[in-house]
């Protein structure tokens, strides 16, 4: 049986224009076959692996990687504005459709920014707009997938830019290929990270330290992934995380009580990212992507 999305739109209030719906969630907790070529143009998601009546198992499944490893190039791009970076991965997903680039990963962190998924709620943004910006913290509608979430000072923020069609065209794979990478890093720190049943991210003794948020355009990938290095978690109070009520959020800083380095994070997330995905991260050369010097910013 074929499970083909169509788009739907909606409007959330704050005067950004309408974005298309694609209620991801419902794939998530429920398996599909595959989807036929021609649909993936409307944003046709194929899930695959092991599926639980709950939900998603804890486990992971691998699946079938890449017969041949490929190179992926590994971009730190420092402190950019979430509008700047979202313009540089759509340039990007272009050009990587148009067989111009290879697979891309982009580290960075965000000044402080509020972002709208397109599954967001009014409801889970707890502070007025007006107020947010006189605080300092931007409000994006954005069309990765999920609710809302906060981007700011001390996360580790990746963007993959990455065709799907030459790795695996799974959605649900790849989410939990991200997850994996996630918690193997927290992992190596002595953390004991790990998923919960039905939802996305990754989780430190029932609080959430990475989220999880993604866009498709026929097969490549874009937006990705916040692991919380040192993050103030004091401007989590402003939203409802992701839109789970009731839920704390914390940073690896907070789980072990001491400063977290980002570099060494960042290597280690690349290598688990390189060996789940079977691809060969490398840094890029200095000065090789035009935009990435006018991306830089500072808060």
């Amino acid at each position: 049986m074929y499970l083909i999305l169509r788009p739907r739109r909606k409007r959330l209030g704050y005067g950004k224009t309408t974005l298309p719906m694609f209620p991801v969630r419902n794939l998530v907790n429920n398996p599909a076959s595959a989807v036929p070529k021609h649909a993936q143009e409307i944003g046709a998601l194929a899930p695959e692996g092991r599926i639980s009546a709950n939900g998603w198992t804890r486990e992971f499944d691998s699946g079938e990687l890449p017969v041949r490893e490929r190179t992926c190039v590994v971009r730190s791009l420092g402190v950019v504005s979430y509008q700047a970076a979202w313009d540089l991965q759509r340039e990007l997903v272009e050009r990587r459709k148009a067989r111009e680039i290879e697979d891309t990963v982009l580290f960075l962190e965000h000044p402080p920014v509020i972002t709208l998924g397109r599954n967001a709620r009014p409801e889970h943004l707890l502070t007025p707009a007006e107020t947010l910006r006189r605080l300092g913290i931007d409000l994006i509608e954005s069309d990765r997938g999920g609710d809302v979430t906060f981007h700011g000072p001390g996360q580790l923020v990746g963007y993959p830019i990455l065709d799907l069609s030459l790795i695996r065209k799974d959605v649900v794979w790849y989410v939990r290929t991200l997850e994996e990478a996630l918690i193997r890093t927290a992992r190596e720190l002595g953390l004991p990270a790990e998923r919960r049943s039905g939802l996305t991210g990754v989780w430190v003794n029932q609080a959430k330290v990475a989220a999880i948020g993604v866009h498709l355009s026929r097969w490549v990938t874009s937006h990705g992934f916040a692991l919380n290095l040192e993050t103030d978690l004091r401007f989590f109070r402003h939203i409802v995380p992701c839109g789970i009520a009731g839920a704390p959020v914390t940073s690896l800083r907070a789980c072990l009580g001491r400063p977290v380095d980002r570099l060494p994070v960042e290597r280690s997330l690349t290598r688990h990212l390189g060996e789940l995905l079977g691809l060969s991260l490398r840094d890029a050369e200095p000065g090789s992507l035009e935009r990435s010097e006018r991306c830089q910013s500072t808060y």
